[in-house]
Order: structure tokens, then C-alpha cells, then sequence
């Protein structure tokens, strides 16, 4: 069952008079509990194109179903709903708070929630998981780049999203914490989480059960 489906997506920019077509008609489809990589160079459009099933970017055309759930007929609120409830974002550049602590940080989803009390508890068992559970009251500023992309990983799992989507996350990392935060996004596949990766890297696409290449805003085979 497809729990992501792109058809004919387009994505067109307009810089003053010029029109950037950066998405050309995609087609895609991504079953749950799959662990897919989107490849390609810089300017292909794979990024975009993570941006667009993450709900932080509208298509300018096509269609997109979340969960059977056309995209296009969702308002703001349920568009905030849906990417703070069933999608985990991981960066490149981590976006931690700097003023606030690694736990403050993992909690920065919930800010709003009733259960607050409930995800400072389920914030400590994720953080032990990875490996910080003596890092809860550290600034970013004093952590490593692979403790700060773990950290940045536990908050995109405080809210038990059912897709997780990453963006370049080995980008800033050596080859050590690279290894590290791949295999904690292949043990969430494990657990049954859908992983949808960006990256232009052969060894942290190889964590991934498909592959697919963007070049010039079309996927090709891999």
C-alpha cells in the first residue's frame, strides 16, 4: 500500500521574469515501511521534491496523496497537523536552538501539547537510545556535529511520526557519525517507520532498500 503517491508533479519558479521549472512531471510512489533514497547532483530537484511530500512546499501542479489523503484539499491547519503528527524532518544544517538546551530542543514539537509531561519521559528513553543521556542539559554549542544530528533526530521522533524525512543528513558529518545516524534511520526502518532520504552519497544511500535518481527534475531508474 502506498502510503505516498506523487502523479505529474511540477514545480515552477519565478525569479522576475524568469521561469524556473524545477520539478518536470514526477511520478512516485512510496510504500509503507519502505526506506527509499532520492539521488542526484546539486539542482536536480531532489530536494524540492522531499520538501514537497515533507508539506513544507506546494506543487504547482500534479497531485499528492499522504495516507489516500489528497494534499492539495488540505488547509493550513491541517497541513501543520499533518508535519507536526506524522512527519519527522531531519536537516543538513541540524536547526537546534542555540539557547536551549539538548533536551529543550527535543521538546520544541510539543511546546503546545497537554502531554508535555508524557514526551519529557518518551524525550529521555529516545535520548538514551542514541546515546545522550548524559548530554540532556548540554547546548548545541557543546556537543559534536554527529551528537547534534542525533539530537536533531530524537526531535523528529518525539511526536512518533510514521514517516521520517531527511534531508542531506550525513552532509556535515565524518565518516564515524555518518555510520551512526545511518544506522539509527535503518533501525527506525526496522521498526516499521517509512524513510524517505536525500542524498547525493553512494555509502549513505546503500542503507537503503530502493533507490531513485533525480536529474534535471525527472526521476530515472536507478
Amino acid at each position: 500500500m502506498a502510503i505516498i503517491e506523487l502523479k505529474e508533479i511540477r514545480k515552477v519558479y519565478h525569479q522576475g521574469d524568469l521561469r524556473v521549472e524545477v520539478l518536470k512531471g514526477v511520478t512516485l510512489e512510496v510504500e509503507k515501511g519502505d526506506f527509499i533514497a532520492i539521488m542526484g547532483a546539486s539542482g536536480s530537484g531532489k530536494s524540492t521534491l522531499l520538501y514537497i511530500i515533507g508539506c513544507l512546499e506546494s506543487p504547482t501542479s500534479g497531485s499528492y496523496s499522504l495516507g489516500g489523503v489528497e494534499v492539495s484539499s488540505l488547509d493550513d491547519d491541517d497541513l501543520s497537523r499533518i508535519r507536526n503528527e506524522r512527519l519527522g524532518f531531519i536537516f543538513q544544517s541540524f536547526y537546534l536552538i542555540p539557547y536551549l538546551t539538548v533536551m529543550e530542543n527535543v521538546l520544541v514539537p510539543t511546546i503546545y501539547s497537554a502531554r508535555r509531561a508524557d514526551f519529557k519521559s518518551r524525550a529521555r528513553e529516545l535520548l538514551g537510545r542514541v546515546g545522550l543521556s548524559d548530554r540532556f542539559s548540554f547546548l548545541p554549542s557543546e556537543l559534536s556535529g554527529g551528537q547534534k544530528q542525533r539530537t536533531a533526530i530524537v526531535r523528529s521522533l518525539i511526536n512518533d511520526p510514521d514517516i521520517v524525512l531527511a534531508d542531506e543528513p550525513t552532509g556535515q558529518l565524518d565518516s564515524s557519525s555518518s555510520a551512526q545516524v545511518m544506522d539509527i534511520l535503518k533501525g527506525l526502518n526496522n521498526q516499521g517507520k517509512t524513510v524517505v532520504l536525500v542524498t547525493h552519497d553512494d555509502a549513505t544511500a546503500s542503507y537503503a532498500k530502493k533507490r531513485v535518481v533525480m536529474k534535471d527534475g525527472l526521476i530515472h531508474p536507478a
